[in-house]
């Protein structure tokens, strides 16, 4: 369903241009579209044309406003598949093992948000983060709390942002003020999705939190809300740690594997989304695959918690869909550049690699595609909604000095995601309209 926005003149931004048509790692350089002079023109929010400035001035109407950032990037705007909304005031705590790090972190800080106050405050920062950061697009764990959902949802409604969140389904294995109970977190969700779901650019996802912390009662019910109402995604998490896997093993003694807990409840699907998945086996990678769900990548909490490699050339092999995560609080940035930069490195270690362009594909197009969402976000194909951000190779004296040495394009996109932050987006639209100028230093 198209996006309606206000009728406005059209909108000429002029820079490099960058979006992928496809995934470089199978079709290479004929993915990649780059127009180094380039012209991106919008109408009411989406995207009309995409070329050569030489080609498409000629072809502007008389009324189109014209925005001109010659010498930055311009990408469509990054698309996060995996991150906590209540977890942004624990960033940097010091690492522990996860079970340890919940214990000690994150129970405390999502059970502050039981209160409505705390939860449309720290609701706003984080999508204000968001968009500072250059991430248009995220799927989201709120607390068990409705009232945190109903919040996030506010939230990035007001800003016009493309969110996918849920509230936590818990029931056991968690503090008594984070618990619910099966039937209460059926009809809590259920009121959430009549709300919220479908509403502008808003869906909503199931959200068992994982296997150990959801009664066979509560996954059975997650299983079938998931499967009765057309559109709703689920996400949950899935073998972030070895510890972690072992618990859910003896928890569920019977299963063939940790995703068999989940397969046998019905979660896995189109729209489903699984986070880490770092100590799964090829069966498991088979039957996500066959099955049309994805997984999210998140380096920097696998390395911050020390949990494992992911295995991104195993993840290809199967024909996963794979999108890029930051997992906050356990990540350490809302830095999509940032994330990268973690991503190249654990495929290092893993005896991978990640090029530039594959990199920009997974936190663009490719989030797009493991959110189902391909025909609507991640590239600027004619009419996509026209999310994008504006990169400055720039932004930093060494990252100039960098970038000014630069001979190719692959080159400058690998200075970005090694070198990057925040520092580098210089602005952020949302449907064709600024949500974040750097020069402004806060969200417009």
């Amino acid at each position: 369903m198209r996006i309606s926005v206000s009728p406005s003149p059209p909108l000429a931004v002029r820079g490099e241009i960058v979006h992928f048509t496809d995934d470089p790692a199978e079709r290479g350089s004929d993915a990649c579209a780059h127009f180094p002079d380039g012209l991106l023109l919008i109408r009411d929010g989406h995207v009309l044309d995409c070329g050569p400035a030489a080609e498409l001035e000629s072809k502007l109407p008389t009324d189109a406003r014209r925005v001109d950032y010659s010498g930055k990037l311009i990408l469509p705007g990054f698309i996060d598949t995996h991150t906590h909304s209540a977890q942004t005031e624990i960033i940097a705590s010091h690492g522990e093992h996860l079970a340890e790090w919940l214990e000690k972190y994150a129970w405390p800080a999502e059970a502050r948000h039981a209160a409505p106050a705390h939860a449309a405050s720290e609701a706003g920062f984080f999508c204000d983060q968001l968009l500072r950061h250059g991430t248009t697009t995220a799927m989201v764990f709120t607390t068990v709390h409705p009232v945190s959902a109903d919040a996030l949802f506010e939230a990035a409604r007001a800003r016009r942002m493309r969110m996918i969140a849920g509230k936590v389904l818990m029931d056991r294995n968690c503090p008594p003020a984070l618990r619910d109970d099966p039937a209460l977190g059926d009809a809590q969700s259920r009121a959430l999705i009549e709300k919220w779901h479908g509403r502008d650019r808003l869906a909503y996802a199931v959200t068992p939190r994982f296997a150990p912390t959801s009664s066979e009662e509560q996954m059975r019910l997650a299983g079938r809300l998931f499967s009765e109402i057309p559109g709703l995604y689920l996400q949950t998490h899935l073998a972030e740690q070895r510890a972690e896997t072992a618990w859910a093993m003896r928890l569920s003694p019977n299963a063939r594997s940790y995703l068999d807990i989940y397969e046998r409840f019905a979660h896995i699907a189109p729209r489903s989304n699984f986070a880490h998945c770092l100590w799964i086996d090829d069966e498991d990678c088979r039957l996500m695959a066959e099955r049309g769900a994805a997984v999210s990548f998140c380096p920097t909490s696998n390395l911050f918690l020390g949990s494992g490699l992911f295995d991104l050339a195993r993840a290809r092999r199967f024909g996963l869909r794979v999108g890029l995560g930051t997992d906050i609080g356990a990540g350490t940035s809302f830095s999509m550049l940032q994330t990268l930069a973690e991503a190249y490195k654990v495929l290092r270690l893993a005896g991978q690699t990640l090029t530039p362009e594959a990199g920009f594909y997974l936190a663009t197009l490719g989030g797009a595609r493991a959110l189902r969402l391909e025909s609507r976000i991640g590239s600027f194909l004619q009419d996509k909604e026209a999310d994008f951000i504006v990169l400055d190779p720039h932004a930093t004296p060494l990252l100039k000095a960098r970038t000014t040495r630069a001979a190719t394009l692959t080159e400058r996109l690998f200075a970005l995601m090694t070198l990057g932050d925040d520092r580098c987006v210089a602005a952020t639209y949302l449907l064709g309209e600024i949500a974040f100028a750097q020069q402004k230093g806060t969200v417009a």
